[in-house]
């Protein structure tokens, strides 16, 4: 992208409000160690035993005793089970879990209804003012992490700052159990020292690319400029300009709309033909679809992503003039963007079809003639 001349205005910091991110610790496993405390102090994978399904399956989380071996979330739950041959397989039990998080989420909600939930282990919390009319946002921290506890027997970290940026990144500073507090005036330090990869948005690719302009900590990232930043990574460039410098305003969104609505499938065995390809993006496409009608929704940016049996993974979307129609359409679209961008010598190891830029459904699209046809 070419910027020319454009000059950067220094951004506006918002130091005023109180935010804390609350993130459970290994919330699924915990929730299955409550449940079942013989579990307690072994390693426990929340995934399909490989044992059983041939090698596939990804594994969802795991506890702090399977992660001493290497096991994390979005490995292959082979991969897993080499690593730590004795720990303990639990298949997820989605619907339960999200019963959990509705308990935990009453519990916010008796502090603040200015709550943005990530997922059902982490949420946003606004509690510049809040129900109890308590000054401190660490003493509410605290207070939650010890109701969570009391009420469900269920630990978790806490990070608090005046932004989400930084309260993101603070809530993993001491995991498990543990609370960082990063009021306005320590956050340039803190930002200064914590390494590039620590930093929340950065990927693996944008990373590969700092790591070549030599930036590995925050304070590398400080002394670029803003013209710098963007004309090497483009819109994240002056993004990250922004967070090293502690600048976040983004609001705590209490109505996130939903952005996109996809499916993905992992293969075990690995997919070795365009014909095993094409009837499995007919299946994901008709997943998609299903769950577009639900929610009354159709969108006009189709997204593939790709992982091959390498790990190596790719995502590539197109925009379209017309809205996705129903689960045929939906497959064509991502049929067109594997033929130009997949690999199958490379062998397929999961699958995922992603509708964007949504808008709801309550009409028919209606082909209109540019102008009236005469009536004879």
């Amino acid at each position: 992208m070419e910027y020319g001349m454009l000059t950067f205005k220094e951004p506006f910091n918002n130091v005023n409000r109180k935010i804390i991110h609350i993130d459970m610790d290994a919330f699924y496993a915990s929730v299955e160690e409550r449940d079942n405390p013989s579990l307690k102090g072994k390693p426990l994978i929340i995934a399909h035993d490989p044992r059983k399904t041939g090698g596939r399956g990804v594994v969802t989380t795991a506890n702090y005793a399977a992660r001493k071996f290497g096991v994390h979330s979005a490995m292959s739950s082979q991969l897993a089970y080499e690593k730590c041959p004795k720990a303990t397989f639990i298949a997820p039990r989605m619907s339960y879990y999200a019963e959990v998080s509705q308990e935990i989420r009453k519990i916010y909600k008796q502090y603040t209804d200015v709550i943005e939930p990530l997922s059902l282990d982490e949420a946003y919390l606004d509690v510049t003012l809040n129900k109890k009319e308590i000054k401190s946002a660490t003493l509410i921290a605290r207070s939650i992490q010890r109701q969570i506890w009391k009420e469900l027997r269920l630990t978790c970290s806490a990070g608090v700052s005046y932004n989400k940026f930084i309260a993101k990144i603070a809530s993993d500073y001491k995991k498990p159990s543990g609370i960082t507090v990063i009021p306005p005036q320590d956050a340039q330090k803190f930002l200064l020292n914590l390494p590039i990869n620590k930093f929340y948005g950065v990927g693996k690719k944008t990373a590969e690319k700092l790591e070549k302009m030599a930036i590995e900590t925050g304070s590398d990232l400080y002394q670029l400029s803003a013209k710098d930043l963007t004309d090497s990574l483009g819109k994240m460039g002056y993004t990250l300009y922004q967070r090293v410098r502690g600048i976040d305003n983004r609001p705590v969104a209490v109505d996130r709309e939903r952005k996109s609505i996809g499916k993905e499938s992992t293969f075990g065995p690995f997919l070795v033909s365009e014909e095993q390809v094409e009837k499995a993006l007919q299946q994901i496409a008709e997943g998609v679809a299903k769950s577009l009608e639900k929610h009354k929704l159709h969108g006009r940016v189709v997204t593939i992503k790709i992982r091959y049996g390498d790990f190596e993974t790719l995502t590539r979307q197109k925009s379209f003039f017309t809205f996705t129609e129903g689960a045929e359409d939906i497959f064509w679209k991502a049929r067109d963007l594997w033929q130009e961008h997949g690999e199958i010598e490379k062998e397929i190891r999961l699958l995922g079809i992603t509708v964007s830029q949504l808008a709801p459904h309550f009409y028919t699209n209606v082909q209109l003639p540019l102008w009236e046809t005469p009536k004879f």
